[in-house]
């Protein structure tokens, strides 16, 4: 009787055994690291360790002799990811099996979609080192994790070179989704120059090596790139990226026209910004807010009003609401040039106006910073400022 009893209880110490393993110590494949003396301040949201007959129902339906087929589609299936986490680790744990590419990758959207991000990152770790073959899919959902992480943005170029280093036979060189994740990633940080000419310069190298590798961009990718010359106020190259664009198929769209638009008139290039501009909507694109405003201020500061007042009511038109800044810069330039009793006119069509018409609190403020700007106003600079001999 001792015999039987000792045998029935071995599977459950088994069991004990490996829910203890399944621990968020114990989740990555790896030999863990040295400890360190700082310790990091707890994660928000940490894996917990799932339920014991939740985790045994599940192990239970893996059959003998489970593929890492199988394994992934039972850990995509889980919705709980600390359930689907603890699966991919029990998994490992089984002699004689190994994991394939696509377990690394269920168990890597598990740990993203559930907010695990650190056993997230451990996925990544494993896969930097080569836990399992090498496969493009993983790859790039390794870089969409490290690209939107900002502590992990080295980690996503040092995958991009191990990409890049390994043989064509082995079908992981980086392909259009992986340039346009690392463009993204690098654009967003491109803000004003000068600051942003270090990431402005990463753009260039990713294109130069994607032309290099014989990749065909699409519309987006090239629309990035535009973005990163626009946004630096690299009109030229920007231009020049626009102009290449037929030669792989491509066709502009709103964005395109949108920040080439936008950076001509911020480089003070107002003619050629309205070319541009007109082509524009003569294709039937519409401009987004800022690109109409920019346009709007750009021609007021120049005195060309008709221009300006055309390009406001057909931001109206479409719908487009501008801000303040936009209608004082139009009605004030108006006023410095003389032209008082049409800056009024102009205030009162816009109020009349049956599509986009100004709200009564704009109005008045518009109507009092006129009242203002027309009144002749006392110089109240000292004699000696007017040049007096004292």
């Amino acid at each position: 009787m001792a015999l039987l009893a000792a045998a029935a209880a071995a599977p459950a110490r088994r069991l004990q055994l490996h829910l203890r393993l399944l621990q968020p110590r114990f989740l990555t494949t790896t030999s863990p690291p040295p400890p360190d003396p700082d310790p990091p301040t707890p994660e928000r949201y940490p894996v917990r360790c799932p339920p014991d007959e939740q985790f045994a129902a599940w192990v239970t339906r893996l059959r003998p002799g489970f593929t890492a087929s199988d394994l992934a589609a039972a850990v995509s299936a889980e919705p709980d990811p600390d359930l689907a986490l603890a699966l991919f680790r029990w998994a490992a744990l089984r002699p004689g099996f190994r994991h394939a590419p696509e377990s690394y990758l269920a168990a890597l959207r598990a740990a993203s979609s559930g907010r695990r991000p650190a056993a997230a990152e451990a996925l990544v770790h494993d896969v930097f080192a080569g836990a399992c073959a090498p496969d493009l899919r993983l790859f790039n959902a390794c870089l969409r994790f490290c690209c939107d992480r900002r502590s992990l943005f080295p980690l996503a170029f040092d995958m991009f070179n191990k990409m890049r280093a390994m043989p064509a036979a082995a079908g992981c060189r980086p392909d259009v989704e992986t340039y346009t994740l690392l463009l993204s990633a690098v654009v967003r940080r491109v803000r004003r120059p000068p600051a942003s000419m270090v990431y402005l310069h990463a753009v260039r190298s990713l294109s130069r090596q994607m032309k290099a590798s014989g990749i065909v961009p699409d519309t987006f990718l090239l629309n990035l790139i535009i973005k990163a010359y626009a946004r630096c106020v690299e009109v030229d190259e920007a231009l020049k990226v626009f102009r290449e664009m037929p030669l792989y198929g491509c066709e502009p769209n709103e964005f395109t026209y949108g920040y080439i638009v936008k950076a001509m008139f911020q480089k003070g290039w107002t003619d050629k910004g309205m070319v541009y501009f007109a082509e524009m909507r003569e294709k039937g694109f519409v401009p987004s807010g800022g690109v109409y405003m920019i346009a709007v201020s750009a021609l007021a500061l120049e005195w060309r009003f008709e221009e300006s007042k055309r390009v406001l009511l057909d931001m109206l038109d479409c719908k487009r609401k501008p801000d303040m800044i936009t209608y004082r810069t139009l009605l004030e330039e108006m006023c410095r040039a003389g032209q008082t009793e049409q800056a009024f006119d102009v205030l009162e069509e816009l109020k009349g106006r049956k599509r986009g018409p100004l709200d009564q609190r704009m109005y008045s403020e518009l109507l009092d910073g006129l009242h203002w700007i027309s009144q002749p106003h006392k110089d109240n600079r000292t004699v000696h400022d007017r040049g007096s001999d004292d």
